[in-house]
């Protein structure tokens, strides 16, 4: 599928990418530069560890640093006896270093804005410190730090304010407050500075003579996304604020970026603006959803950025009317740098877990080891959350149907990381059966916005059977597994999954259904681990070797 370590996206290794240069679910994107590396975080909702942190030389190939939130530690709801946190918990943050200090500010949107800050980007976090609660604050923190003034500054989406209530699309609000210089407290009132239809993921810069508030903003069905199909739900376009006076305004403002020509109904916004050595500068961003679910998420894309009267134009103006649109291939930013990706394969010969793996909600720690069978992932399981109020998830948090009490989104320790690109992958996993139980079930799962798993499920006779649970909760049972190791595989081929099994990792067969793979609210597919007993807490499955092959870059 790879040649040279390269596919249909990324670096081309001839001095070129093809966006999207990040081609998977790494939504919310913002960048920092110390050095002559780029550092981002994205968000990832309920998933543990949370705040993703990854790495650049060039801007165009990203490997794993860490995370920012180690668990998530601030709210009962997000751990493995709850598993309530669907959808909430770590949305779009800002990452900024000052003074030797590394800061990730992000908003919960049911705990309010809060502040984790390590001296190492690898970590260790500090424990997060809420500043502001969701009374004042509803998502998209960003903060300044003006070394002329020696005042720092954070903006923030307050939401729909009363007096915007009653008017048909949602007016949000931008407030500015002044915070402490070890930015870790807020100082003032806030100071309103911009309210838009959907206005969010505010970005502060300052230079040239100007203060610039760079925003997002929908534009609900109208032409002004430009030259792609118009989506009558939540378009967006990119728009900058400019001011000569003061962080507070007066403003002019600009739209600089729309919805171009190459990614249909995908609207191109909310990201970092970046600078280069050569000094030339580029903004990094995010496709969102639209009318057609990308079932792999939320991607990044970057774009050269020409300056024009002191006004960004962020990508190419293909129509001539002055606004920017997203470039499909372009030269890379800086060249001499080697092809990577995020990690995907896995031997788990280490005996920390691999930084591209995210657990649902936080894992309960005692029922998954790497050291009791080195070289191998043990995941032991446990009984279902119960279904009832308050524990697992609520109806449209994540899933795409009526399906979300069903019992996969109840069973805590599935580990799993996101599918790449959107064109073709084969991920495949060897299994150690022989600590299995009585009335457990285990095995390889896809999930987002919805669910479809293969595995193993033994019955209260202790025989194991090979098993297909489709979202709807439908099972079919197939051939008894004398063997205690199996090989389960599972392709797709554009959304259009399936699963296969083999005994010897040679000659596989089909089982079970074909299925589309779906984005959920907010979630794109992912590959992953999972089980749980029906009876009582026994039984473990062992997961010896992990791999995954897909259309694009790859870091081996």
């Amino acid at each position: 599928m790879l040649k040279n370590n390269v596919g249909s996206w990324g670096d081309q290794g001839d001095g070129t990418y093809i966006n999207p240069v990040l081609n998977a679910d790494y939504p919310d994107s913002d960048i920092e530069q110390v050095g002559d590396t780029y550092y981002m975080i994205t968000s990832k909702q309920h998933m543990a560890p949370g705040m993703p942190i990854l790495s650049s030389k060039d801007m165009v190939n990203w490997t794993n640093v860490g995370f920012g939130f180690n668990r998530l530690t601030w709210a009962p709801e997000y751990n493995w006896d709850r598993m309530n946190g669907y959808s909430f918990g770590v949305w779009a943050g800002d990452l900024a270093y000052n003074d030797g200090t590394w800061y990730i500010y992000q908003i919960d949107y049911n705990h309010g804005l809060m502040v984790t800050t390590a001296k190492d980007i690898a970590g260790p976090w500090s424990e997060p410190k809420i500043m502001l609660d969701t009374l004042y604050v509803m998502d998209d923190p960003a903060v300044y730090w003006d070394k002329e003034t020696g005042k720092a500054y954070i903006i923030v989406n307050a939401g729909v304010k009363a007096e915007h209530a009653d008017e048909p699309s949602p007016v949000n609000t931008n407030v500015i407050y002044e915070m402490s210089w070890d930015g870790l407290s807020i100082i003032d009132d806030g100071q309103e500075v911009y309210s838009g239809i959907g206005a969010e993921a505010a970005k502060i810069y300052k230079f040239n003579g100007y203060w610039y508030v760079f925003l997002a903003e929908w534009t609900i069905g109208d032409s002004s996304t430009g030259l792609g199909k118009i989506n009558k739900k939540n378009d967006r376009k990119q728009v900058v604020l400019r001011s000569s006076e003061s962080i507070y305004g007066p403003y002019e403002k600009k739209v600089v970026m729309q919805k171009g020509s190459h990614f249909g109904h995908r609207s191109a916004s909310q990201g970092a603006l970046l600078q280069a050595p050569d000094e030339s500068w580029w903004y990094m961003h995010q496709l969102v959803q639209n009318d057609v679910d990308p079932f792999q998420g939320r991607v990044q894309c970057l774009e050269p950025v020409e300056w024009i009267d002191d006004w960004p134009i962020i990508g190419i103006d293909e129509n001539g009317d002055g606004i920017g649109e997203p470039v499909k291939r372009f030269r890379k930013p800086i060249n001499g740098y080697p092809v990577q990706a995020p990690l995907s394969d896995d031997d788990f010969s280490s005996e920390t877990l691999g930084l591209q793996w995210e657990w649902n909600h936080n894992p309960r720690d005692s029922h998954w080891s790497l050291t009791e069978k080195p070289g191998s992932l043990r995941l032991k399981a446990s009984r279902l959350v119960p279904n009832k109020e308050g524990h697992g998830p609520k109806t449209n948090q994540w899933t795409n149907s009526d399906g979300a009490s069903s019992d996969f989104w109840r069973a805590c320790n599935t580990l799993s990381q996101r599918i790449m690109g959107d064109t073709h992958g084969i991920a495949e996993a060897k299994f150690d059966l022989s600590g299995m139980k009585p009335n457990q079930i285990g095995g390889l799962a896809r999930f987002g916005g919805v669910y479809n798993l293969m595995g193993v499920k033994v019955n209260s006779s202790g025989v194991r059977q090979l098993v297909f649970i489709n979202s709807n909760d439908e099972q079919i049972e197939g051939a008894i597994v004398d063997s205690d190791t199996l090989y389960i595989r599972t392709t797709n081929n554009g959304n259009s999954a399936f699963f296969e099994y083999s005994l010897d990792g040679d000659i596989y067969e089909f089982f079970g259904q074909k299925f589309d793979i779906e984005f959920g609210n907010w979630t794109g597919d992912r590959i992953g681990f999972f089980t749980w007993n029906e009876k009582e807490e026994a039984g473990y499955i062992d997961v010896e070797n992990f791999t995954y092959d897909y259309d694009g870059p790859k870091q081996f």
